[in-house]
């Protein structure tokens, strides 16, 4: 990692904006900001947000969403959390809390205005991003996306021939809550998982 972004990190990991000067109702619990940016890897994983085992173990991914997610990425563990193949940078750095019935709140609003645009200035290399969930999509893609998730996914293939660098690719969130939205579009397992691990595949070797 280069100097000026691991300066960069370390501001983001001692971060305290959700609790000192938050936007609405505080964090309701300490901030243990969770992020992996990297200066060498190609692939940036735009995700949502912690959860609760995330927050104790302070690894992105450490449950159920994340073996589900790198078995659609069709890597390793090992793999995943190589800072030379994939950053991770969430949409939101800490676990938000959980509403009354029991799902996860979503990302804190203060993190990707305070934080989100130095952080990837800073990693110019990226040359794909897989915006996970339909937070990371309104930040990455802006007006191309479509009014729903599934429709953003669905159109993949033209978010992916968009004239624009990095290349983007949409996708769900791996939680188990969205187990039914995968067995109501079986394209997605079908087209668009082949597709990504050919080119997760070409970028990591």
């Amino acid at each position: 990692m280069s100097e000026v972004l691991e300066r960069l990190t370390a501001r983001v990991r001692a971060c305290r904006i959700c609790v000192d000067q938050p936007v609405g109702r505080p964090l309701p619990h300490e901030p243990r900001p969770v992020l992996r940016p990297s200066s060498s890897a190609r692939i940036l994983l735009a995700s949502q947000a912690p959860g609760t085992k995330v927050h104790v173990s302070g690894m992105p991914f450490t449950d159920a969403s994340g073996d589900r997610l790198r078995s659609w990425l069709g890597v390793s563990s090992e793999e995943f959390y190589d800072t030379e193949k994939f950053a991770i940078v969430p949409m939101g750095f800490c676990f938000p809390g959980q509403d009354a019935k029991g799902g996860d709140l979503p990302p804190r609003r203060e993190c990707a205005p305070a934080w989100r645009t130095q952080l990837i200035a800073l990693m110019p290399q990226i040359d794909l991003v897989l915006t996970i969930g339909g937070y990371a999509q309104a930040w990455h893609m802006g007006t191309t996306r479509a009014a729903s998730l599934t429709d953003t996914v669905r159109n993949w293939r033209a978010v992916w021939d968009a004239p624009v660098t990095p290349k983007v690719l949409p996708l769900p969130h791996p939680s188990w809550r969205n187990s039914g939205w995968l067995k109501k579009n079986p394209w997605f397992e079908m087209d668009l998982l082949p597709f990504l691990r050919s080119e997760i595949r070409y970028r990591i070797g």
